[in-house]
């Protein structure tokens, strides 16, 4: 069922240099299911030369054409969605439904970028002078270097594919070691479409390895990486060294403020099933709640007696709403942060325990009494660990939104549109929903400010990244 994973190299699927892989670990059973190909130096250097003859060609392929191909890389995603769901959920161990959702979702992706190819206008900028044309016009900034992480092996990959592609770029993958067969899956979605050889290229290794050849090369012309901000800043900094255009979308600990005249019970299920997707493994993931005194006690409880009715197991099992930890290292990082929170006072309310002693299973968790200090607070959690904390006015209540360096995502509930207008203006963040779940989608922006953060990777925003404006001013003869 879970097929080998080998490196894409110039239009060709091939082992590593010697042979090395790496194992792969299905994190339910933690079973080897198979390996991937561990790129080397002489790998990396055959993947960068392909991309820049696949530049070349693809610079060249007109936008309509472009779309066209891309269209049918979506049409053979779909159309292998309950394969690719199956192998995603054995690498990663997200439920089958959500791993279906996932791939159609990046059929969507595909599809919008498509169209956005078709739409990236330049324009003309009236002159000064009789005779003058001033044009301004897109052009792809160049070959690129991607890095996409574990928890979404399809969704991440596709936004840096779909709009470099779009926007005529050719593009190198680093794809997660943890779950490559996924990605690997879509990328042969595109080959199979007819993109040309050498426009995209995939390769797994050591990850620091891969950025400090790949970002400092001067082939490469743009990086873009979603990973955790300690990773997404040292990237930053190294391609800053190189005068690389970058797009960061990294970490999070997004605020839900909650307010006394909200929807409780509305709140409660949207913010539950938010929390809990993919096990909690998500930038955007709802952390800190913060609930106004009046409704404090009615959120808590209804939120407890949600997060009871989740079922955790194998994503391959019917019923199974939560999967496990994506890998052996999550565990034991949760544990130490609901054990810190324990020792200051906070009180665990649902969880707090791993399941089992096979596979990475750790129960939803809940936790009340929290003070800034904790280490929880401060720290992205990244797992099924939910913080209720209650307040008194909403100005205490964006006073903690704000407080951290973080600002990817942020959630709120009030029946009031004046409350509603003043949490959107007040609090520090790239993306806001307020009394629904609303992110996400190919069509909206998808990025954060701060330490989160810069560039979309949605929207008509997306595309841009990918381009750069040239001028160009002609007078007549």
């Amino acid at each position: 069922m879970y097929p080998n994973t080998l490196l894409f190299i110039s239009g060709q699927w091939r082992e590593a240099e010697k042979g090395r892989a790496i194992p792969v670990v299905n994190p339910a059973t933690e079973e080897v299911i198979g390996t991937v190909a561990h790129a080397s130096p002489l790998d990396l250097e055959d993947a960068v030369a392909a991309a820049a003859q696949g530049f070349a060609i693809w610079r060249g392929v007109s936008a309509f054409d472009r779309s066209k191909i891309m269209r049918k890389a979506a049409d053979l995603l779909r159309a292998n969605v309950d394969e690719i769901a199956k192998i995603m959920t054995l690498e990663q161990g997200k439920p089958l439904a959500e791993a279906r959702m996932e791939t159609l979702a990046g059929a969507d992706t595909i599809d919008w970028l498509a169209e956005e190819a078709r739409r990236a206008y330049g324009r003309v900028i009236p002159a000064r002078l009789p005779g003058v044309y001033q044009l301004v016009i897109q052009e792809p900034v160049g070959p690129v270097a991607a890095f996409a992480p574990w928890n979404f092996p399809i969704n991440q990959v596709v936004r840096k594919v779909a709009a470099a592609l779009a926007a005529g770029c050719s593009i190198i993958v680093k794809a997660p070691e943890e779950t490559p067969a996924a990605p690997a899956a879509l990328i042969r979605c595109f080959a199979e479409a007819g993109v040309p050889a050498g426009v995209i290229g995939l390769v797994f290794g050591i990850p620091s390895e891969i950025s400090e050849y790949l970002i400092p090369h001067p082939v490469i012309r743009k990086v873009t990486f979603t990973g955790s901000t300690p990773v997404g800043k040292k990237l930053a900094a190294l391609a800053g060294l190189h005068m690389k255009r970058v797009t960061m979308e990294l970490g999070g600990h997004a605020p839900v403020i909650v307010c006394g005249d909200a929807d409780v019970d509305a709140a409660a299920k949207q913010m539950g099933a938010a929390k809990f997707r993919n096990a909690g493994q998500v930038c955007v993931s709802p952390t800190r709640f913060l609930v106004q005194d009046a409704v404090y006690e009615q959120f808590v409880e209804t939120f407890v007696g949600r997060v009871k009715e989740i079922r955790v197991g194998n994503g391959l099992e019917p019923g199974v709403t939560m999967g496990p930890l994506a890998n052996e290292r999550r565990v034991p990082a949760l544990e130490s942060l609901i054990a810190d929170a324990a020792q200051g006072g906070a009180e665990i309310r649902a969880g707090g325990a791993r399941i089992g002693n096979k596979g990475y299973f750790l129960e939803p968790t809940v936790l009340t009494g929290l003070n800034s200090r904790m280490r929880v607070m401060n720290e992205e959690p990244f797992g099924p660990l939910a913080l209720i904390l209650p307040f008194g006015d909403l100005d205490e209540a964006i006073t903690e939104a704000n407080r951290l360096p973080y600002g990817l995502a942020a959630y709120a509930y009030t029946r009031s549109a004046k409350t509603a207008n003043t949490i959107a203006a007040s609090v520090e963040t790239g993306m806001m929903t307020i009394n629904h779940l609303g992110l996400a989608l190919p069509e909206v922006p998808f990025g954060g400010v701060k330490d989160s953060g810069y560039g979309s990777e949605g929207g008509s925003e997306a595309i841009q990244a990918y381009l750069n404006p040239k001028f160009v001013s002609q007078a007549g003869i």
